[in-house]
């Protein structure tokens, strides 16, 4: 949840969610408060909603979106953003039932809304899901460039691939700072493309002589659909367990980013199937207790059981503190003579980040040229690291800063600490 602050006036830039982590996970079972997710504090913003000209939501992954449909009625002002995640924010909120409509606008790329004193553009970048989009926000004394999540992906699966041409005008545009996502910033070198995830899925796949189960990000439509692609060259029937998958895929069919030849079966048919006929694509990478990876681990999935021989691969990362959880996971499959294939383990490249390397920062802020950098995301070493990159890429000054630090960019450049809130609230679903 970002707030950018000038002329009396604010602009929220995403309102994301995280993992609860006062839900503690014991041989895969969650104990403790039922509590999923957690947010930024809103305090800060609701106590002056007057002056909160307008929310941006850059893109449609939870951690940018996931809180708005709960936060909303504190803030009550027009939410601006794509058609994909337009989609999202919809559903979710017919899911929910009990949110009134939300006053949606919908913005393509390359274009400029004004929002109080604010003029926004969207610029396209690449990233992991469909329709992300950097901003260039103007004001009467300053221009700020925020990155929101990207990486230059050149074979991006879904979407346009990277064009640097726009990031490379910026230069003339006199950027005051570069608001930029610091994920992957302590890793050398450039990240691989997703398009790169389709031959070591595919060999693994081929490989395998009973059913494929995939665990992925539920949100990452260009992965399901390299599956769905798989599945359609191997002779298996995609299907997907867990309702946030099927939601992702029907926003993404209602907005036009998926093949229309690509077919997903309902995973009730799936336990019909023989062993060999079956790929699914199941919730819960991360060892949550209650997503459907647990479930088929203690053979309670309601569609289908897995048998000795089958195989799950982990198409996905390990978020840091997930450690355990997923541990417990693999040892419930394990214990049943259930194949198990981790990323990190694998001699194929089976995923792909959505986040820049250095070298892909170095590129950006040689493009930009910011007078500032303010890394953002990631935990303070990346932040740290983005920041080195900044002063080797030119950058005068960067400001790296905690949780709830307000930085004055305009006219004298300075960090105030603890300005807003370090707090958070919970969130339960």
């Amino acid at each position: 949840m970002n707030l950018y602050g000038h002329d009396h006036q604010w602009l929220m830039v995403d309102c994301g969610v995280t993992f609860d982590e006062s839900l503690k996970v014991v041989d895969g079972v969650g104990v403790g408060p039922k509590h999923d997710v957690v947010c930024a504090d809103p305090s800060f913003i609701t106590r002056q909603k007057e002056n909160l000209a307008g929310i941006i939501i850059t893109h449609a992954h939870e951690d940018h979106i996931g809180a708005l449909p709960y936060l909303w009625h504190r803030f009550k002002c027009p939410v601006y953003t794509t058609a994909y995640t337009a989609e999202i924010l919809r559903r979710k909120l017919a899911r929910d039932g009990s949110n009134p409509n939300i006053p949606i606008i919908e913005v393509k790329t390359d274009e400029t809304q004004i929002i109080g004193p604010f003029e926004v553009k969207w610029l396209n970048i690449t990233h992991s899901i469909p329709e992300p989009h950097a901003l260039v926000i103007n004001t009467s004394v300053g221009n700020i460039f925020h990155t929101a999540d990207w990486k230059i992906d050149a074979n991006p699966v879904v979407g346009k691939p990277f064009d640097p041409s726009p990031f490379k005008a910026l230069s003339k545009q006199d950027i005051l700072a570069m608001v930029c996502d610091s994920t992957n910033a302590t890793r050398a070198g450039h990240s691989i493309s997703e398009f790169q995830c389709y031959q070591g899925l595919k060999q693994l796949i081929d490989s395998a002589k009973g059913r494929v189960v995939v665990g992925c990000f539920s949100s990452n439509i260009a992965r399901l659909i390299t599956l769905a692609k798989i599945a359609k060259r191997t002779g298996r029937y995609l299907s997907l367990f867990g309702r946030s998958l099927q939601n992702t895929v029907g926003a993404a069919k209602a907005t036009g980013h998926w093949p229309e030849d690509l077919e997903v079966i309902d995973s009730y048919h799936t336990g019909y199937l023989l062993p060999e006929e079956v790929l699914a694509v199941a919730t819960g990478s991360q060892g949550e207790p209650r997503a459907a990876l647990s479930r088929l681990a203690q053979d309670s999935f309601r569609d289908v059981s897995l048998d000795a021989g089958d195989t799950v691969i982990f198409s996905s990362i390990i978020i840091p503190g997930n450690e355990k959880p997923i541990e417990n996971l693999i040892k419930r499959f394990n214990a049943r003579n259930i194949k198990t294939v981790l990323a990190d383990e694998s001699e194929y490249t089976i995923h792909a980040s959505g986040h820049p390397c250095a070298e892909e920062l170095q590129l950006m802020y040689g493009w930009v040229e910011p007078q500032v950098a303010v890394p953002t995301h990631g935990e303070q070493v990346h932040m740290i690291a983005n920041a080195a990159i900044a002063k080797q890429s030119g950058v005068r000054r960067s400001l790296t800063g905690k949780n709830g630090d307000l930085f004055m960019l305009a006219p004298n450049i300075g960090i105030k600490r603890e300005a807003v809130s370090t707090g958070r609230i919970v969130i339960q679903q």
